[in-house]
């Protein structure tokens, strides 16, 4: 279960959608290797600037890196 919680909420996954963001893009700050990821879950996507995609489906990396998703966009990001 923990796997499927970690895949969920990784911010890091392969095709990622470009429309998706989270709070910690906007930290201007390197990263420590020191401190473990908060992974908080407070995602949203750009389309809809709320939690809830433009398709209805909840905005988070494991939901958002689908091109099988309507409102998918190719992309990725850069941290």
């Amino acid at each position: 279960m923990l796997s499927q919680i970690e895949d969920r909420f990784n911010t890091e996954h392969p095709g990622l959608c470009h429309c998706l963001r989270w709070k910690g893009q906007f930290i201007a700050a390197e990263r420590d290797l020191t401190v473990p990821r908060s992974n908080d879950g407070l995602y949203w996507c750009m389309h809809t600037q709320k939690c809830i995609g433009p398709d209805g489906g909840l905005a988070e990396p494991g939901n958002c890196s689908s091109p099988g998703r309507n409102c998918y966009e190719e992309g990725g990001h850069e941290d």
